[in-house]
C-alpha cells in the first residue's frame, strides 16, 4: 500500500475562531518553496480555499510526514503562538520507526548545522536536544546480508527544540536512522520494510502538540491517531 495522493479536503483535528489544525497526510507539501517548485498543492493552500479565510502558518513538517500541524487564523494569535514555538514553551511528540534496537529511553544532545542541505562544515552548529522512549521492538525475517533477520523499533520522540530535520538527523547520528528516510537512511532497509508492510513512506508521525493558553485560556492538546500502516508496530510487543 503507497501513500495515496494527499485529498483535496483536509482532516480537521481542531478548528475555532484562533486556531485550526489538520490531520496532515504524508506527501502534502506545507507551504510552497523553491526546492518543490513542480508542487501545486500545499497543506497552507488546500486550507485556505477549504475554509475560504487566511491561514497563518506556525510551524511546519517535512513533507514526507505525516500528522499534526497548526495554523493560526489571525494574526494575533499567530504572534503569540509564534513566539510560544520560539521560545520552547510548544511541546511536540512523534512516532517513528528506528532501524536496530535503541535504549528504553534516552536524550540525544547534539549541535547540528543550520541548513541540512549544505555541506556542514563552516556553518554554525546550533544546540539540538532529543528525547525518545522505545515502545516496540520487531524482528523481521529478512537481512541485509550480514544478518538473517533485521531489527527496528518504534519510538516516541520529543525534540526540545526545533532545528530542521532534527529527529532524522538525531537518529541517524546515535546510528538508528528513520526507515524510509531517503536522505539519512539506508535504502536497502527503506526497500526491505516497505515490502514487508506493503508501505513505502519516511515512518515519521506527529503525534501530539501541546499549546499554551491563549489569553490565559486553558492550555490545548491536539492529537493524531496514526493511520492503519503503524498497526504491526503499536501491536508488537516493547
Amino acid at each position: 500500500m503507497d501513500i495515496l495522493p494527499p485529498p483535496e479536503t483536509l482532516r480537521l483535528l481542531h478548528a475555532d475562531g484562533a486556531l485550526v489544525a489538520i490531520d496532515k497526510p504524508a506527501g502534502l507539501l506545507v507551504h510552497r518553496s523553491a526546492l518543490d517548485a513542480h508542487e501545486t498543492r500545499t497543506a497552507a493552500d488546500l486550507l485556505r480555499a477549504q475554509l475560504g479565510a487566511p491561514v497563518w502558518m506556525l510551524h511546519r513538517l517535512d513533507k514526507a510526514t505525516s500528522g499534526v500541524l497548526a495554523f493560526a487564523r489571525d494574526a494575533a494569535t499567530a504572534s503569540a503562538l509564534g513566539e510560544a514555538f520560539e521560545s520552547g514553551r510548544v511541546r511536540k511528540r512523534y512516532l517513528a520507526l528506528v532501524r536496530g534496537w535503541p535504549p528504553a529511553e534516552g536524550e540525544i544532545d547534539y549541535a547540528l548545522a543550520r541548513d541540512p542541505e549544505l555541506p556542514s562544515a563552516g556553518q554554525p552548529r546550533l544546540p539540538a536536544v532529543t528525547r525518545w522512549r522505545r515502545l516496540a521492538c520487531v524482528e523481521w525475517p529478512f537481512g541485509d546480508g550480514r544478518h538473517a533477520t533485521s531489527r527496528y523499533a518504534l519510538v516516541e520522540v520529543e525534540p526540545l527544540s526545533g532545528r530542521r530535520h532534527q529527529i532524522r538527523r538525531h537518529f541517524k547520528h546515535i546510528a538508528h536512522p528513520l526507515v524510509g528516510d531517503t536522505t539519512h537512511g539506508k535504502s536497502a532497509h527503506n526497500r526491505a520494510v516497505a515490502a514487508w508492510l506493503g508501505t513505502s513512506r519516511l515512518w515519521l508521525h506527529a503525534s501530539r502538540l501541546e499549546l499554551p493558553g491563549i489569553d490565559g485560556g486553558p492550555p490545548l492538546v491536539i492529537e493524531s491517531p496514526p493511520g492503519a500502516e503503524w498497526a504491526p508496530l503499536l501491536e508488537a510487543p516493547p
